[in-house]
């Protein structure tokens, strides 16, 4: 090496997890106006919203704090079937609540038809988006997710069955309470996973930095116990 040489950049462990943290909190915060988004086009939710819009009419507290609360709950369920918290599961349990009632008191409600279209596919969208970057960090997965892939792993069963149910089950305790269920729902169901599947490979953070950049293993499934499953 030259006094001239330029020396290679560094990308140590230090800037790996910063990377990560970022990305999760990022995700996170997009997923929670995203979600506010979907609730003020008031054409419906996606499943798991609609069970914390049903309980947050009965009970009369915010949507942004029940939602934390059900992921907190739901949480609780990953004991029996041995599911790994990672640190993103405990910051997907503080965080998407809290930003979703931050969206939903600057985004006002809409009613005229194709403006709920527009603002629910923008909503969509931006919650595709994040999560890829919340599931890229690879930090670990949400408390729903990590609810199905820990069933799916204990039982055997395929993950589109477990899914499906657990699914169903929280629609129809939500829309029992009042939840809102609409063609908003549907297009959710439909169309969640597959546009998922396209913004996760974009934004997943590689498990190690290439050879001679310093590089740096990190195993997702050591810390978590979790893979990309939670979208599958």
């Amino acid at each position: 090496m030259t006094a001239l040489s330029a020396p290679k950049p560094l990308i140590g462990p230090r800037a790996v997890w910063a990377r990560r943290i970022a990305q999760l909190l990022g995700g996170l915060f997009l997923y929670g106006i995203g979600l506010a988004l979907m609730v003020r086009a008031g054409i419906g939710v996606a499943p798991w919203d609609v069970l914390s819009q049903g309980i947050s009419i009965r009970t009369g507290l915010p949507f942004g704090l029940v939602t934390n609360i059900v992921g907190a709950l739901v949480l609780l369920l990953w004991i029996p079937i041995r599911v790994r918290v990672g640190v993103g599961t405990v910051a997907n349990v503080l965080l998407i609540g809290t930003c979703a009632q931050l969206g939903l008191s600057v985004i006002p409600q809409q009613t005229i038809p194709t403006l709920q279209a527009v603002v629910f596919a923008g909503g969509l969208a931006l919650v595709a988006v994040a999560t890829g970057l919340y599931i890229g960090a690879r930090l670990g997965p949400g408390p729903r997710d990590g609810l199905m892939t820990g069933l799916h792993r204990r039982t055997g069963w395929p993950i589109w069955i477990v899914r499906t149910s657990i699914e169903v089950i929280v629609l129809a305790a939500g829309w029992a309470l009042g939840g809102q269920f609409g063609i908003g729902t549907i297009a959710f169901a439909l169309l969640i996973g597959p546009m998922v599947g396209v913004t996760l490979p974009l934004l997943r953070i590689p498990e190690a930095a290439p050879s001679g950049a310093g590089a740096v293993e990190s195993a997702p499934d050591s810390e978590t116990g979790q893979g990309e499953e939670a979208i599958a």
